[in-house]
């Protein structure tokens, strides 16, 4: 059974920092494209950032400069750090995984196996 299980959200003040982890029991997880989405109370899932099997990285335009998504493979985990925070990254943050782009890296729908969330919150 395929298990994502994100860790290291929480409280923080603006402009602070959180690092969060995703620890994913797939196998040949080194094959697999690695995700992050975040859904905002009333607003829809989001793109965050994803990070290849070979290690391309891409981000959405509120957070480059400020996130940056990592993996280590031999714990297969992947990483989201998060500096800079703002209020409006306020979100239950996911992790995600895809063994291909089918409908392309910033698409929900390309992701197969997802975590359950963490909450994230930025006080002003």
């Amino acid at each position: 059974q395929v298990q994502l299980v994100e860790s290291g959200g929480g409280l923080v003040q603006a402009g602070g920092s959180l690092r969060l982890s995703c620890a994913a029991s797939l196998r040949s997880f080194s094959s697999y494209h690695m995700g992050w989405f975040r859904q905002a109370p009333g607003k829809e899932r989001e793109f965050v950032a994803t990070i290849t099997w070979n290690s391309n990285t891409y981000y959405a335009h509120s957070v480059k400069g400020r996130f940056t998504i990592s993996r280590d493979n031999t714990k297969n985990t992947v990483y989201l750090q998060m500096n800079s925070l703002k209020p409006e990254d306020t979100a239950v943050y996911y992790c995600a995984a895809a063994s291909t782009f089918d409908s392309g890296y910033a698409r929900s729908r390309s992701y197969g196996f997802w975590g359950q969330g963490t909450q994230v919150t930025v006080s002003s």
